[in-house]
Formats: structure tokens, sequence, C-alpha cells
């Protein structure tokens, strides 16, 4: 059940300390939050001791970011289960954080009164005090709780000092004889009057945005540092920020807090002023899945899929109401010993970074995972930004991260369902010494099999739009490819094939000779394998007329396992004319087209999520192992030819294929190109004894886990 805010400002006058009156409407107000915390349930030791529970004052400091002339503070009963009551409240500065002591102030009122109940699960505002508030100042909020009403709503990682006496002291100027603690309860928000150009920002997240690790009154959490910046600039200095991070918290499930989907609506979308959001979240969810036993490969993908739907919803749910999302990737946990990842730990991980880099669903990307990644182990943290235990960022690590957003992305229109395109760039890093020239990048040679078409299609799509899609996202790309035809497909429907394999070659993109029908090698034999090359041969002339249509794509299915059957196989090519098109890098991407064809059917956006996300995890895991066997059977990386299909899932995946080859690296080359490496040397002479180049051998490769299983089944 979603619980908004209770706004209870009927217009009354406000007295000041001073005794000035704020008589401004509110109803016209334009109100910013510029400091606020995640509520959850204060239990255990995170709750007020007993013997503090009831007629007490609470006075907690909190650092602003925007500032203003007028505030008002949002207290939040979420959480209890009975009303609770507020006796008094009182506002000033503080005069020395990590102390109870203050500097003049303002009585606070509800409604004109000075004293409010908040039922249970409500959160209510206190009316607008006139109050100047300068941008970074230290705020002390005191109240009066007449009983703290368990179960309390609070915040446990204030990394702040606030403290307790006993009795109504609100307006005290020392509060002498209070007991420190390191909570805050009941407050969720400071908002302050902003101009027409004000705008807050959340970040929300887990421990790592709640700034674990950090002291007391340092102030050094990444969203600290962000906020730090924003007020530094003429520009940004209107803006306030946020910090709606919990300790442990996860997107999917609840644990130390609400889960992100839960309280999305009530830590985001019912702030106020909230312009941008940055989601940091994910690390936990991956984590807490193995820590106590092995997941299977279908729960490994399984939260792969979950929580990149999540991100989803969240993204759809902030658009709803204007609000930009961007997403943060997440941060290498290789070596920590609470989480204990695996390998499938760190192919999750880069499966759900993957998502965020790629798959257009967030406004705009800040690439923590590489800015804070250590360049020669990037499965773990830098020891420059390792607090020690190999998942939190030390102080220096949250100020990198604070450093490295883009001021550039707060600014604009809110966001619209007309309006969603990225709005800034990822967070910069330095460029590695192989990374520094364009020759020294690894790179992939494109090819498809199976033109005209290859497995299902969706309901109303023909295999023209399937090749018209694959052949403009090459062109957006920049990136050259290589077709090879099998004339027998897509007799089913004629002028549709004919229509696919014309759109192909108007796109100025080769073919080349994929057989006739498929035939295998290992069943067929040398003759039938022959023959089945030379009927492909005549179509194939009259479509790739004035090109070098000449490459084979070989092996394929199998090489056949008779070597006497491949040496007359592969002299057979030879005498034609022909090259190998080798194959060096693939992950069965085929398999995902009929499950997207039945989940089209079915309109189950989610299970389609879940495809997006599992392809562009397996194109990445099966990328790191080529790369792994290249360095290990050949000594270094080789210009490395992809297999794909001209299928309707690999037509709608292949922009964020493309996008994610490039964010790991690698460049675009022709066919031609990759191969003249002189490990493709078997391929180009067939006169040399087989079998052709296929990096087969070690290191043993993952499994390839496919899509996950059950889908729209």
């Amino acid at each position: 059940m979603r619980r908004w805010p209770v706004a209870l400002m009927l217009g009354a006058l406000i007295v000041t300390g001073a005794g000035a009156r704020d008589t401004t409407p509110a109803r016209g107000a334009h109100w910013i939050a510029t400091w606020g915390s995640a509520q959850m349930i204060a239990e255990g030791d995170n709750a007020l001791p007993a013997d503090r529970a009831g007629a007490i004052t609470l006075r907690q400091v909190v650092r602003v970011s925007a500032g203003g002339e007028r505030v008002r503070i949002r207290l939040s009963n979420a959480f209890g289960t009975r009303p609770l009551a507020i006796g008094g409240a009182h506002l000033a500065r503080s005069a020395f954080p990590g102390t109870p002591r203050i500097e003049g102030g303002a009585r606070l009122t509800f409604s004109g009164r000075s004293d409010a109940v908040i039922p249970a699960g409500a959160e209510v505002y206190s009316d607008p005090v006139a109050f100047p508030v300068a941008a970074g100042a230290d705020l002390a909020i005191s109240l009066y709780l007449p009983d703290a009403a368990s179960p309390q709503t609070g915040h446990p990682g204030s990394r702040s000092t606030s403290f307790t006496v006993a009795g109504n002291v609100v307006a005290d100027g020392t509060l002498a004889g209070a007991m420190p603690t390191t909570h805050w309860y009941a407050l969720a928000d400071v908002e302050v009057g902003g101009g027409p150009v004000a705008g807050t920002v959340v970040a929300i997240g887990d421990s790592i945005t709640d700034g674990y690790g950090v002291k007391p009154e340092h102030n050094t959490r990444w969203p600290d540092v962000l906020a730090q910046r924003l007020r530094g600039t003429t520009a940004t200095r209107a803006i306030g920020v946020v910090n709606a991070g919990i300790g442990g918290n996860r997107v999917l499930l609840d644990g130390l807090g609400p889960n992100l989907l839960a309280r999305f609506d009530r830590d985001v979308i019912a702030r106020s002023g909230v312009r941008w959001t940055i989601v940091l979240e994910g690390i936990n969810d991956l984590g807490v899945l193995t820590r106590e036993a092995p997941a299977t490969p279908a729960q490994h993908a399984a939260i792969v899929a979950q929580i990149t739907a999540g991100f989803s919803q969240v993204v759809a749910r902030a658009h709803a109401h204007g609000i930009k999302v961007i997403g943060g990737t997440v941060m290498p946990f290789g070596g920590n010993t609470y989480y204990h990842p695996t390998a499938e730990n760190e192919a999750d991980r880069q499966a759900v970074n993957s998502f965020i880099r790629t798959s257009g669903v967030f406004d705009a990307v800040i690439d923590f995972d590489r800015l804070m990644r250590d360049p020669a182990h990037p499965d773990r943290l830098s020891p420059a930004y390792d607090s020690g235990d190999h998942l939190h960022p030390s102080e220096a690590g949250y100020k990198t991260m604070g450093e490295a957003v883009p001021l550039s992305l707060f600014g604009g229109a809110r966001a619209s369902t007309r309006s969603r395109s990225v709005i800034g760039a990822t967070a910069p890093v330095p460029v590695g010494p192989s990374e520094r020239g364009v020759a020294k990048r690894p790179a992939i040679a494109i090819t498809f099999d199976d033109i005209p078409a290859h497995g299902p299609l969706v309901p109303g799509q023909t295999r023209v739009d399937v090749i018209r899609a694959i052949t403009g996202a090459l062109a957006a790309a920049r990136a050259p490819a290589f077709g090879f035809l099998n004339a027998g497909f897509g007799l089913d429907a004629p002028d549709d094939a004919a229509g696919a394999i014309a759109t192909w070659r108007a796109a100025g993109l080769p073919l080349g000779n994929h057989t006739y029908s498929h035939a295998n090698l290992d069943k067929v034999g040398a003759a039938a394998f022959s023959a089945d090359v030379v009927r492909n041969e005549a179509p194939l002339a009259a479509t790739a007329k004035g090109t070098d249509w000449h490459w084979f794509r070989y092996p394929f299915l199998s090489e056949g396992s008779t070597p006497a059957v491949r040496d007359a196989a592969r002299a057979d090519l030879r005498a034609r004319g022909y090259r190998a098109a080798a194959v060096t890098m693939s992950f069965n991407d085929f398999s995902w087209n009929p499950v997207y064809a039945a989940c089209s059917v079915k309109r189950d956006v989610g299970a389609i999520a879940a495809l997006e996300a599992s392809f562009l995890g397996e194109a990445r895991a099966a990328a790191l192992a080529a790369r792994a066997r290249a360095k290990a059977q050949v000594g270094r990386d080789i210009p490395y030819v992809l297999l794909m299909h001209v299928g309707a899932f690999d037509a709608r995946m292949l922009p964020k294929l493309l996008a994610l080859y490039r964010e790991m690296g690698f460049r675009f080359v022709t066919l031609p190109e990759a191969e003249a490496d002189p490990y493709y040397a078997r391929a180009i002479d067939l006169s040399l004894p087989g079998p052709t180049p296929s990096l087969a051998g070690p290191p043993a490769l993952p499994a390839l886990v496919g899509p996950p299983a059950g889908l729209c089944s």
C-alpha cells in the first residue's frame, strides 16, 4: 500500500523565534527536498533504548545541500503501528556538529499548532517557516516525543550524531546531559522553498550509497561529494541532493529495509521537487543468492532477469512522474568474505551491468564499475578505493565516485514519454595503455548465417523486416558484416525470402556460401556435401554478382569426425576457389529466437526483458571466454570471427549487442581483415591440413545456459 505524505498546511501564521511571520501562501510554493533519508523500521540496536523511548527531546543534526529562505520538514511514522505524538518541534543552526549545541532558531508548528499526531503509516509536514538556510549548512531539528511509539520509524545509518535528553527542552541551546546516538528517527525530509530552476536528485541504493564506513560528521559519502560539487557552480547550486541509501538493501527482496521496488514511490516519487534519481543497487541481490549455498544455472539466470526487470519497472514509474533515471553499474566485490562471490556471481554482475549500459532503459549511465575496478583484476575493487572488505569503497573511493558524476546530467526538461534520450555520458575513466591506440583494441568480424531467415518470426513480421532491422543497426554502428546464403531456406515464402536477400545486398553487404540446405558433412559424406555446396552457387552468384562470394561458412554443424572425409571436403572447396569463414566466437544466439516468438505472442514483457538480459549476458561471457582461449593458445588477442544468425530476436538485440561489444573495448572489422591474421592461415589456404581454426581446446569454456528455461512455454 502506498503511503503518501499528509500535508497539513492550512495557511496559519507561523511565528519564528525572532517574531517574524511567514505569510507567503503555501499553495503556490515550489518546494524541493534539500536533505532526506530512507525510512525503515528501527528495531533491535537501531531502536531507541527503552529508558529513552518516552518523554524525551530528540535533537538530530543534518547537512542540507541547496539553500533557501523558507523551510519545512517532513516527519514519518511510515512503519509505526500506532499514532506517533509530536509534542513540540524546533529548527536551528547547529553550532558544532557532533555536539547538541545550537544557535538561535524557530519553533515549528503543524497547521498552526505546536503539536501534532501522526497516524500509523502516515507522514506530515510542518508549516513553512521563514528561516534563511545557506547551502551546505548544518541544521538541528529538535522534537519532543511524549512517547516514541514502538515500533519506531527511522534511519539507522545516520553517519551523524543525534542526542536525547529527558523532558521538553526543544529550544534549549546546550541540551546539557544529552546522550548521543548515531541514528535518525521520524525525520524524513528537510525542504526549502526554491526558484523555478530548483530541483532535487535522489541517490537511491544500498550501503555503498548510505556511506558504510564513513565516520560521523565527516559527510564524505559519494552523494555528499556530489552535493558539494553542485552547490559550487552557479548553474547547479539550486539543486538539492537526498541520500536514500539503505545498508544491505536489495532490488527484489526485503532485508535491511524494504526492497527497492517497494520503497521507490515513497523515497523518490513522493519527495518534493525530484527531477532526477541515481539508482545504484543489485550487489546484495547477487551476493545473497549464493551466500549460504550454490545456486543452479536457472537461479543465476532468474536473478539477472528479475533485477533487470525491476530496473525497468522503477524507470517506468519515474518517467510517469517526469523524473529522469540515471543508472549506476554494479561495482565488483571479488574477494569479499561475506559473500565469497564465484565466477557465476561475476557473470551475473556482468550481465546486469550489460543491461544497465546497453539496454537504453536508463536516461544516462554512470559506469561506477569501470571507474572503481582494479584494471589488473576487474572482478575486484581497485586497492586505491577499497575500504578493505573488498565490497565497500574507502572514503577516497566515495570521493572518486562523487567526483565522477557529470554535473551536465542535471539540467533540461523533465522526462517524458517523448524524451528519454541519454542526458549524460558515462563516468570519465583513465584510458589504459592497451586502449590508447585503436589498432591495439581487440577486433570482431561479424558474420550472419542462414540468410534469408533463421527461426520463427514474430506475428506480423516478415523476413524483409528482420533483414532491414539488422542492416539498419549495422549501418548506425558503422559495423561491417558478412552474410552467408542458404538458398533453400525460405521456400515457404519465396517472395519474402527474395526480398530479404535483396535488402541485404541493397545495404552493400557481401554474401558467401552456406550450402543450399545446411548439410552436415559428418552425416552426408564428402560427395553429397559438395553437391549441396554446388547447388547453392547459382542463386548465390546471381545475387552477389560483381562481388567476391567465394567465402564458405566452414566449419558449421560439424567439420567431420573422420579426417579423410574432412580433407576431401577441404580439397573440393579449394578446387572451387573458396576460403573458409572460420568461427572463433559464438554463443548460440539462434536459440533465443523461438522463445522470443512465443513470448511475443503472449505479450509477456517481463519474459522478453529476461530474454534480453540473458542474451547479452551470454554474449559477454562468450566474448570473455574467446579472449581467454586466444591468450592461452596463441598468446594474444586474435581478430575474432563472430557467428550470428538473421533471426527475429537477433534483429531486436543487435543495437544493444553492438553497444555491448564496443563497451567491452572491441572494434569492428571486415571478415577479410580479420582472416588476414596469420592465425587463420588454415582457413585462407585450404591446401594446408585441417581442421579449420576455431579456438577449440583449453581453457574449458563455461557452459552456455541459453535463454531462461520455461519462459512462455
